[in-house]
């Protein structure tokens, strides 16, 4: 009972933070409610044992896409005025509201075949020995040149 209360805790927080990412007028709040859907679907993704995809949820979405939504918006000028009006509200509307139609069509009529029983032992482990004994000087050149990049970024702007 408490994995099932636990699921829809986490998806009710999730989409909440999904509707204020779209209703806030301020744009680094918006990424902050961001980074809050973000982290409750790593936590939908623990409580259905995908541990795997919730690491990879928590490292790449959470650090790394929100950190560089964040470093974007600090180095735009005007960050507080937000979202300008738009005229292509009502189309948006009309795309999301069939967007959920379609969904809501596939969720009910769509065969969702449910496992048996939980699995045995974690997937990380594999992947990480995987990762960190074959590929690990990939890994590290990459997570280099990102840094790199991050501080060329914030060394152009601090000229201007």
């Amino acid at each position: 009972m408490v994995p099932v209360i636990a699921f829809w805790s986490l998806a009710a927080l999730a989409v909440v933070g999904a509707l204020l990412v779209v209703a806030v007028r301020n744009v680094f709040r918006a990424a902050l409610f961001l980074v809050l859907s973000f982290l409750a679907i790593a936590g939908l993704f623990l409580t259905l044992h995908a541990d795997f995809l919730a690491a990879a949820q928590v490292l790449i979405y959470v650090g790394a896409i929100s950190v560089l939504l964040v470093f974007g918006i600090m180095l735009t000028s005007d960050v507080q005025r937000g979202s300008p009006n738009s005229s292509l509200w009502l189309p948006g509307l009309a795309i999301a509201v069939l967007l959920f139609f379609v969904l809501a069509l596939a969720f009910t009529q769509g065969a969702w075949p449910v496992a048996e029983a939980t699995p045995l032992s974690p997937t990380t482990g594999p992947l990480a020995e995987v990762l960190f004994n074959r590929w690990v000087l990939a890994f590290e050149v990459v997570s280099v040149l990102l840094l790199a990049a991050v501080i060329g970024a914030v060394a152009v702007m601090r000229r201007r």
